[in-house]
């Protein structure tokens, strides 16, 4: 009978184990290549024949100074607010009758009788959902590349080291230098295929993870 029990247990956790496998962690971990400034080399070219013109590294008094080449730097104002609100109600009703009344004799015998059946069906169904989302601030990041058509690649990302854990926002996506203002910023709403990624490790973010096994049983996978 232990014997029993020994296996049932291990065939749960591995069941258990095989299906943790598809609900993976999030990728917290600093310093990854995609979210990494591009490789370039930023010295100066060398002037020719005594010049002091140098392409692509030029002053303008015509217009500001703005992110346009691989590796150029810009600040990207966060304003993001998104609302969402859905109610559904369902209700159908059923009800069906049948009712049977007869009389008859047959050799001096009268017989007679009736029946009556019923049959109702209700359903009612009612659901709703509501979500609220905000984030504002403030990130730096790189112009990673410059697209044919002008448009720029842009991507960062900013940690902060708190007394119980990180913080660290991510940003990706693409801009048009029509949209970068003046002051070399750009709001998040002018960012195309963005995606910004706000999290945390430590104390405070392992204390509100629900468990593997929470996961797993508040996850699609659990049969029942």
């Amino acid at each position: 009978m232990q014997s029993t029990w020994m296996g049932l247990s291990l065939a749960l956790i591995l069941l258990l184990s095989g299906c943790m496998a598809h609900i993976p962690e999030p990728d917290t971990a600093p310093g990854k290549p995609e979210w990494a400034p591009p490789e370039i080399d930023y010295s100066l070219p060398d002037a020719e024949n005594g010049s002091a013109y140098r392409p692509g590294f030029m002053l303008t008094l015509f217009k500001d100074k703005r992110a346009f080449r691989e590796g150029d730097i810009l600040t990207v104002a966060l304003d993001e607010k998104t609302y969402s609100s859905k109610r559904a109600d369902t209700k159908t009703n059923k009800v069906s009758g049948m009712s049977i009344d007869g009389q008859g004799s047959t050799d001096n015998t009268s017989v007679s009788g009736s029946g009556e059946a019923n049959m109702g069906r209700t359903f009612n169904g009612t659901g709703s959902s509501t979500q609220q989302n905000q984030l504002t601030g403030s990130i730096t990041v790189t112009v990673a590349k410059v697209l044919p058509n002008g448009a720029l690649l842009i991507r960062g990302e900013k940690w902060l080291r708190l007394n119980q854990g990180d913080e660290y926002l991510r940003l990706l996506g693409l801009i048009r230098t029509d949209d970068i203002g003046n002051d070399n910023t750009i709001s998040s709403q002018r960012i195309a295929d963005a995606r910004i990624i706000y999290g945390g490790q430590g104390a405070i973010s392992d204390s509100n993870r629900m468990g593997w096994a929470s996961r797993y049983f508040n996850s699609p996978w659990f049969p029942l």
